[in-house]
């Protein structure tokens, strides 16, 4: 699927979803919070969230972090969107920035005048990108160096029942979502290849996968 295949594939998933997204997959899309907690950046730091959709994650984290200068960015137009709107309501126009762009090929100078952050962050975005491996090298490549990249995705329900991982990747799939098996692989070439270190975690019994990676 190309890039714009792509784009257009999720508007039209978005188009009417967006507004009842982040009411519904709160109650399954777990260990966001987690990262979120982990964040941490330095004082007056920066913060990219790669495929931001309905800009929840940088309202929770402009929150948390109140002196940091957020960015974040999504292919689907529609989503964004949402995420202008509710960063308005929520009062953090002047600190959020969102912009459309492929997490696959961006480039963060052109859309918001740097090309490093403090804190990199993707959060059940991997699983939604057809070529997903592509997202990797460019998202560490935006992590400033002594930050960090945070990952958290569908895991593989190792352990759960056989029932409930059948019908969970079934219905994820209604919606092409579809869990990286290979992900902790991935992650650790990718680090490996740029002298970062990888802590991957596998949360709630394997129902989500969570990784740190951190720039030297």
């Amino acid at each position: 699927m190309s890039s714009g295949d792509h784009r257009a594939h999720m508007d039209g998933i978005y188009r009417y979803q967006r507004y009842i997204y982040d009411a519904t997959r709160k109650y399954y899309l777990l260990g966001r919070d987690r990262l979120l907690d982990d964040l941490q950046p330095p004082v007056d730091g920066t913060i990219l969230e790669i495929g931001c959709g309905t800009g929840r994650n940088l309202i929770l984290a402009a929150r948390r972090c109140p002196t940091a200068r957020l960015y974040g960015f999504d292919i689907s137009s529609e989503m964004l969107k949402t995420a202008r709107a509710s960063i308005a309501r929520a009062g953090y126009a002047n600190r959020v920035t969102v912009a459309e762009g492929d997490a696959t090929a961006f480039d963060a100078q052109a859309l918001f005048g740097r090309g490093q952050f403090d804190r990199v962050f993707v959060s059940y975005a991997f699983s939604m990108i057809p070529p997903w491996r592509q997202s990797l090298v460019p998202a560490l490549s935006a992590v400033a160096p002594g930050g960090r990249l945070h990952v958290v995705d569908f895991g593989q329900f190792e352990g759960w029942p056989g029932f409930f991982k059948a019908g969970m990747f079934a219905w994820l799939a209604k919606f092409t979502v579809y869990p990286r098996a290979d992900l902790e692989e991935a992650l650790r070439a990718v680090a490996e290849s740029a002298g970062a270190e990888c802590r991957f975690t596998r949360l709630y019994r394997g129902y989500s996968d969570y990784a740190v990676l951190t720039k030297i």
